[in-house]
């Protein structure tokens, strides 16, 4: 039996969706109206998820939006949900946090990730010059986290700003390879089940049956992502959710476009093969007037028995997606931050 809602933390994810007729400007202003809010709604955490090469997503340069969400809030924490570690040299994200931390002291979450975020070729054209691979990973997780450690007098490269800040680390993942990393190492765990939905029950259960307790966390803590769409009534929810099955389709078939607008009803906009691919991608979605959702989401805690929710919301009005998350904050708990 899972915890009730009232005892867990609700987190946002954010990928600075590009709306249609909208520039990545725009995004970035919704973003920081909508991280303000949430803010004022007691969510605990704001996180962006690199991504690369879409038209529909402005959340490339993380690190970048991460400070500028951190420099317009003031007590939420702001984190990456999360930064694709092999796209980088581990030194250069301990760097990149370090100067955040130094900035937003105590607030500041550094989420890695093993996947590339984007396609092969983008991939390849994001690590020319990295030697490394989705092999290292383990190894490039360990080098971040020693550059933020406390200053190791032995060594020859140190960062700076990043030394001794000892910014959080959490492992995310969309399979079980990051949840038994994440139990080997004695970090949080995030499960990215917002659209790879397959694997949630098996990870969760791996990271608490192999956990060893670190100096960051001494018991296994799990957070899943999951998408929300809540309106006043069922209907309108309904209806603002067919932005969010356009998205989705647009990943099934390889044709992305910006967010678009809600529709009466997706009939003629997929065929059957989408509407299933999309369905199964969206298993832990959760749309509905505040009352539906609630019951939905405190089933999803009872079955996961995760320590913390992430809600990601594709809405097309930004004023309708910050109502959503209003109408859903009170279900939880607010820590004072």
């Amino acid at each position: 039996m899972g915890k009730h809602l009232a005892e867990i933390p609700v987190s946002v994810l954010d990928l600075a969706p590009i709306a249609a007729g909208d520039t990545p400007s725009d995004s970035f202003k919704k973003s920081l109206e909508l991280a303000r809010s949430t803010e004022k709604f007691g969510y605990y955490r704001y996180w962006f998820a690199e991504h690369h090469n879409m038209e529909n997503i402005a959340s490339s340069a993380t690190s970048v939006l991460i400070g500028y969400i951190a420099g317009g809030t003031s007590r939420i924490r702001v984190g990456s949900g999360g930064v694709m570690l092999p796209n980088h040299a581990p030194l250069i994200i301990a760097e990149q946090f370090g100067t955040l931390e130094a900035l937003y002291p105590g607030r500041i979450d550094l989420g890695i990730g093993r996947a590339p975020g984007t396609d092969p070729v983008t991939s390849s054209a994001l690590r020319r010059n990295l030697k490394g691979s989705v092999d290292e990973f383990p190894h490039d997780v360990l080098e971040v986290m020693e550059y933020l450690a406390p200053r190791d007098p032995l060594s020859r490269v140190r960062a700076i700003p990043g030394e001794g800040t000892e910014v959080p680390v959490w492992l995310l993942g969309s399979s079980t390879y990051s949840a038994q990393l994440a139990a080997a190492l004695g970090l949080p765990f995030a499960f990215a089940s917002h659209f790879a939905p397959a694997y949630l029950y098996d990870a969760l259960k791996l990271y608490r049956q192999h956990f060893k307790p670190s100096k960051q966390l001494q018991q296994p803590y799990s957070l899943a992502c999951v998408n929300v769409i809540v309106a006043d009534t069922d209907e309108k929810a309904q209806r603002l959710a067919t932005s969010f099955y356009m998205l989705a389709m647009g990943i099934v078939t390889g044709k992305r476009q910006p967010l678009q607008p809600p529709v009466k009803s997706m009939e003629g906009i997929w065929n059957d093969f989408e509407k299933a691919a999309v369905q199964q991608m969206l298993q832990f979605s959760f749309i509905g007037s505040a009352e539906t959702v609630k019951e939905q989401l405190q089933a999803f805690v009872n079955d996961t028995d995760i320590d913390e929710l992430m809600v990601a919301s594709h809405i097309y009005d930004n004023g309708a997606k910050i109502r959503s998350y209003e109408l859903i904050s009170p279900f939880f708990k607010h820590p004072s931050i």
